[in-house]
């Protein structure tokens, strides 16, 4: 069987050689039929520079330019397109995702499912990053209307049918995951040992996984359409008991005077409740807008070594 490693490439010169090396190593006790494809997403770097060194020298590395940063998960999804293997096993470049565990993996699969995820037990990342992926979990979990496993990332491997599918879906949100979890497919997880970053830091802040978890569940769920309409149920109960209670008070002589501030404060309450639901609803007509474009989710510049005719 054909193995294809894809990685996505972002602030990580440093990494590379080892990341060749130990996934070489790892794969080649398995089979000597594999591609490494290393996504360079315009890292701002000399990542593409060290891809295209050692792409001349190993016709095994496939090497894959994008025309500007698209983000880690189109990035994921430019190196799924020119894979060819069987297997696809995916995994970020900071070596935290341990090549070595890809023989496991490939042993876990190949009793009988399509997906297997690398569930990483205990996480060598710090303090801040489980606390913002714990939140980045909460946020997305609840807008998205089910539950994720935060100890489980991108790593793992893929059946050719399941990859074959993702790269099918032609919707500009790429969140890997939810791709995934909308395929469904024959899936389980694997206990990994995660290590410690090789090198520098992560470039997802806790804005940007909010982001990324706002993003994908409006593009993946309309949870938040339902929430605005609970909201409005509720307001409308609260207003009807509300006004109710002013009615009964005036004939009861409890309320000589209209209040001011009463209707001030309502008249903005409700005001600024009719500004959020349109901003969700003008959220969801947004991603309508962009997909009806037709525009790639993501534009290859260069592709080095690819037996795969685009």
């Amino acid at each position: 069987m054909k193995i294809s490693v894809v990685s996505p490439i972002y602030k990580g010169a440093n990494m590379l050689h080892a990341l060749v090396e130990r996934c070489e190593k790892a794969i080649f006790t398995i089979t000597d039929d594999y591609e490494l494809i290393l996504v360079n997403d315009h890292s701002p770097d000399n990542s593409w520079e060290i891809i295209t060194q050692i792409c001349a020298s190993d016709p095994k590395v496939v090497g894959v330019d994008l025309s500007r940063n698209w983000g880690q998960h189109p990035a994921i999804s430019a190196g799924l397109s020119v894979s060819t293997g069987e297997w696809v096993v995916v995994m970020d470049c900071d070596l935290q995702d341990r090549p070595e565990e890809i023989p496991a993996l490939v042993q876990k699969a190949l009793e009988g499912y399509d997906i297997v995820y690398a569930r990483r037990v205990e996480r060598q990342d710090g303090y801040w990053k489980r606390l913002s992926s714990t939140i980045f979990h909460t946020v997305y979990d609840w807008l998205a209307g089910y539950r994720t496993d935060k100890t489980i990332a991108n790593f793992g491997i893929y059946n050719r049918i399941v990859i074959d599918e993702v790269c099918r879906i032609p919707d500009l949100s790429r969140g890997f995951g939810s791709l995934l979890h909308h395929l469904g497919f024959n899936s389980t997880a694997i206990d990994v040992t995660h290590a410690e970053r090789m090198s520098g830091s992560s470039g997802y802040t806790l804005a940007k996984l909010l982001k990324l978890a706002f993003e994908n569940c409006i593009a993946n769920s309309n949870k938040p359409l339902r929430i605005t309409v609970e909201i409005g149920l509720v307001m409308s109960t609260v207003s009807f008991l509300l006004a109710l209670y002013n009615l009964i008070a005036k004939l009861c002589g409890i309320i000589s005077v209209e209040g001011f501030t009463t209707t001030v404060f309502s008249i903005w309450f409700v005001g600024g409740l009719l500004l959020f639901v349109c901003g969700i609803i003008g959220l969801y007509i947004g991603k309508i807008y962009d997909q009806v474009k037709g525009r790639p989710y993501v534009v290859i510049r260069k592709v080095i070594n690819s037996s795969k005719t685009e």
